[in-house]
């Protein structure tokens, strides 16, 4: 049974100019679908589409009859004095108004009215009762409200005083309460720490109804969707299964175009040489070989082209660095940091050698982008010190991201912050997308992704041996966040980096540094072996359920010999590192023989020690090789 039928949608904001054309697709009851594209593709336009929000001009959009649906993108108006929770509640609406007719009924039972009509529709408003779980709507709100982050203190206040963040997150609880057939979600793991998504994920996963997702978050596309829509010059191609199929699908779709256009343009260079060559010997004196030529030429015209497949424009730059000869690029002795009352963190000690890759994670609140604020000297902490090494250089890149004088260009503000002339600066911001006009643009009017992009632009120049980033893939689609990924693949220095992308922390993390109830935990490990060690820590006396299969990584960029030398010398140092602490483990181990609680301890250390020495030595051999 089709859910959503898009017929034959075309829509466009510019005469002549149409973002969707003659798209068209079904949603068939119970699947999960993923909608991709580039920013500006029309992905929301084709949601506004569907919820009735926009009219297409032309097309239609039909939902299937009876099918509830429930729309992420859409926060409705509450009245000023509603609290958050008063909004969840408004999900159990029905519920409600079947408890006041129970009510009513009963007061008309217990005044001595006992005709058989009451008696049935009591029997019936008391099944369906029962059937919604009315009489655990207290425990349902409190179980989708802790999955999603939500605190009960929150729950408390207005909902109008809420950020726009916490309005999305609570409009997505309510729209779980709410049960509905139809899911129509756009981007709905912004604004949702990882706990959160890893959440909304298993939700989806048992989610019985239809789902339509549009999302930038490939490691939830990978789990929550069992076939890809992928928008582009407003028509649809489809591909039956997660993202990671649809990456190594498309890969090979454009292979298999492409070899279609050669061997089509092969045959008519062949057909074209022969026409040419008869000509030329028809004038050598045998006219009639012209006829001949003339039939060619009239059978290449005929012949049916094959477009040439195009590729997703990619920008072309990538990180100056500075070689770094030191082992100590940050040290952090005995840190703590408080707000008021609350701390934050405390006895922080940390170490992080050259060409690591440490990934910092935690739900919102912990105060990641804090500890970041107390290494770029933006914040000072209450105890400890933090300490930079002395020949290190290094460059931020901000969530949000703000310059000194928003009203210059981006022209004028690649000029200024990184000293270059007109010339080589439009060659800097061409490099990276800002073609034509866009230069003159003001830096006020750019979108979030793109005054990242600029700030990259602009760090990217700069010598550096220590990049920090905080939530670098942010305001960022798919192909704009494998572009900096492309770009981090070459840069082979030290990488200290926040973020809730779980596919770009898995791609790049050698270490994770965990902020949980106000300690840092220090995992050095990537994020697949840190969510094993998580789970075992979690689940001590169960035994550890199948892992799910991870997302396959995009096909790397084929490094330079000089990444890799750099990349191999960070492992040798990072294998001597571990060796190191093995045999001083081993050594406590000897010391400590006869207390069982420490060698348990010690025991348990040096598996995960040795677990991350194999793992570097693979990874060692495999850049060897």
């Amino acid at each position: 049974m089709t859910d959503i039928s898009v017929q034959n949608i075309r829509h466009g904001f510019e005469v002549g100019e149409n973002v969707l054309e003659d798209l068209s697709f079904e949603i068939f009851e119970g699947e999960h679908v993923g909608i991709l594209g580039r920013n500006g593709a029309g992905k929301t336009t084709l949601f506004r589409i569907i919820t009735g929000e926009l009219t297409p001009d032309k097309g239609a959009v039909v939902i299937a009859k009876n099918k509830r649906v429930g729309v992420l993108s859409q926060i409705p108006s509450y009245p000023p004095e509603m609290t958050a929770e008063d909004v969840l509640k408004t999900a159990h609406d029905r519920v409600f108004r079947i408890s006041d007719e129970m009510r009513e009924l009963e007061d008309k039972m217990s005044s001595g009215e006992e005709e058989e009509q009451i008696l049935k529709r009591y029997d019936f408003l008391s099944h369906e009762f029962d059937r919604l779980g009315g009489y655990e709507l207290d425990r349902l709100r409190d179980t989708v409200a802790n999955g999603l982050g939500i605190p009960k203190a929150q729950r408390e206040q207005l909902f109008s005083e809420l950020s726009g963040g916490e309005r999305t997150r609570m409009n997505l609880a309510r729209l779980i309460l709410e049960d509905t057939d139809i899911l129509l979600l756009d981007e709905p793991t912004n604004h949702l720490d990882m706990s959160a998504v890893a959440w909304l994920e298993s939700y989806i996963s048992r989610f019985r109804g239809t789902v339509l997702a549009i999302s930038h978050d490939r490691w939830f596309l990978d789990r929550a969707v069992s076939r890809i829509i992928e928008i582009s010059g407003g028509r649809a191609e489809f591909y039956p299964g997660s993202y990671s199929f649809y990456v190594e699908e498309k890969r090979r779709r454009y292979q298999e175009r492409l070899k279609q256009y050669e061997k089509a343009e092969a045959k008519i260079a062949q057909l074209q040489k022969a026409a040419d060559d008869l000509h030329l010997w028809a004038f050598m004196g045998n006219d009639k070989l012209h006829k001949r030529a003339f039939s060619i030429e009239k059978r290449i015209e005929k012949m049916d082209k094959v477009e040439k497949p195009k590729t997703e424009e990619k920008m072309k730059a990538r990180f100056s660095e500075t070689e770094f000869r030191a082992d100590e690029v940050l040290l952090l002795k005995n840190v703590k940091k408080s707000f008021g009352s609350r701390v934050l963190f405390s006895d922080v000690n940390l170490l992080m050698s050259g060409g690591e890759r440490i990934a910092l994670i935690g739900d919102n609140g912990t105060g990641k982008s804090t500890f970041i604020k107390l290494i770029m000297n933006e914040e000072s902490p209450d105890e400890g010190f933090i300490r930079v090494g002395p020949s290190v250089k290094t460059a931020y890149l901000p969530q949000i991201v703000r310059f000194e004088d928003e009203n210059l260009t981006a022209l004028e503000t690649m000029m200024y912050e990184a000293r270059l002339q007109m010339g080589d600066a439009r060659d800097r911001l061409g490099a990276f997308m800002f073609r034509g006009d866009d230069v003159f643009t003001k830096v006020s009017q750019l979108s979030g992704g793109e005054k990242s992009r600029l700030k990259l632009a602009i760090i990217m120049r700069s010598n550096l041996n220590l990049l920090i980033l905080d939530e670098p893939t942010n305001h960022l689609d798919i192909a704009m966040r494998e572009w900096v990924e492309d770009a981090l693949s070459d840069y082979g220095e030290a990488l200290l980096f926040v973020s809730h992308d779980r596919y770009f922390i898995s791609k790049f993390a050698t270490r994770i540094w965990e902020l949980r109830e106000g300690k840092l935990y220090d995992y050095r490990c990537g994020y697949e072996r840190y969510l094993e060690i998580r789970e075992r820590e979690s689940e001590p006396n169960q035994k550890k359920s199948a892992a799910a299969p991870q997302p396959k990584p995009a096909k790397e960029k084929k490094t330079s010999q000089y990444t890799k030398d750099k990349q191999l010398s960070r492992l040798e140092r990072e294998i001597a590192e571990l060796e190191k602490k093995l045999d001083a483990n081993e050594k406590a181990q000897e010391e400590n023989a006869s207390d069982y609680e420490k060698l348990i301890e010690l025991g348990i250390e040096w598996d995960e020690l040795h677990t991350a020495l194999s793992d570097k030595y693979l990874e060692w051999e495999e850049l060897c090789e």
